[in-house]
């Protein structure tokens, strides 16, 4: 017989919106090893790649991941720039549940659109609009659609994924729209917990810190084995994580009966680690951001960085 105490998400039905790879489909894993149903959700399938271009990662494994780790993993392949395909999966959702309880917001695909140091004036204005599409629109609409059925019983949670903390996002970022991108979800966790309270659910914001996604560590040429290997090219990088990190740590908050003490609030990974006793997988707890505050609280002295992973 299952223990509840392993799996405390039984019953509970979670939305991963953007759960093909890195943080969504960790966020999706980790949620299925508590118990949870989770609909995956992505462009990219076994018979159709998405603008990002990576056929080898597919919502119909993230699925099956889920299923292994513990859960049910139902994959709905959904583009969530189209309000009637994300109404569809709403419905679907509801025929099939009855309910929602967690929607996890973590639609993006707009590295590719990223010139980084460049002054807005100088960047490709469609590229910057459609990065707003992917990373904000998205949200707006999949939050406008699905949050009728989270809302029909309290205690429901939204999770906005972004990339930095409310402080190291006040200052600039490399790339004007990329800026606005991950600025905004930060906002939405706050006023979704706002107005999600008066029903007794809430919101949240939360961020990786130096992530190793898929994406990242082809970027840098590497593979998880020699992960070490890219601190050669970024010093930061020895304070990178796992995505399982930040999933852990998202389970946790799902799980906890008093999260509502977060609400409106961006938690980072590093945050979420330490507060629940969660570990990266080789049971480390990094914690880049931090890191890189107390760097800029002094500047010009070299910071160990053993204390931060």
């Amino acid at each position: 017989m299952t223990d509840n105490c392993d799996k405390p998400l039984t019953g509970k039905i979670a939305l991963v919106a953007g759960a093909t790879r890195g943080a969504g489909r960790a966020i999706a894993v980790e949620l299925g090893a508590a118990g949870a149903t989770v609909y995956v959700t992505g462009r990219t399938t076994r018979e159709r790649v998405s603008e990002v271009g990576r056929p080898t990662e597919t919502i119909e494994e993230t699925a099956e991941l889920v299923t292994r780790a513990g859960g049910e993993g139902i994959a709905v392949p959904t583009d969530h720039l189209e309000a009637e395909r994300v109404r569809a999966l709403v419905e679907r959702i509801d025929r099939e549940q009855g309910r929602l309880d967690v929607l996890v917001n973590d639609v993006w695909g707009g590295n590719r659109l990223l010139d980084f140091h460049t002054p807005v004036w100088e960047l490709d204005l469609e590229r910057g609009l459609r990065m707003l599409d992917l990373g904000v629109k998205t949200h707006l609409i999949t939050s406008a659609l699905a949050l009728p059925l989270l809302v029909r019983r309290p205690g429901g949670l939204v999770v906005e994924v972004t990339d930095g903390t409310a402080e190291s996002n006040r200052k600039p970022r490399e790339n004007f729209y990329y800026d606005l991108a991950k600025n905004a979800p930060i906002r939405m966790a706050y006023l979704l917990a706002e107005e999600l309270k008066q029903v007794g659910g809430t919101a949240v914001a939360v961020t990786p810190g130096f992530l190793r996604s898929e994406e990242m560590l082809d970027g840098f040429g590497i593979t998880e084995k020699n992960w070490r290997d890219g601190i050669k090219i970024e010093r930061h990088f020895a304070l990178s994580e796992t995505p399982v990190y930040l999933g852990r740590g998202v389970a946790a908050l799902v799980a906890d009966p008093e999260r509502e003490r977060w609400a409106g609030q961006a938690l980072s990974s590093g945050l979420l680690a330490k507060e629940y006793g969660v570990t990266d997988v080789d049971g480390s707890r990094p914690d880049v951001w931090a890191y890189m505050a107390a760097e800029a609280a002094a500047p010009g002295t070299e910071i160990p960085m053993d204390g931060y992973r």
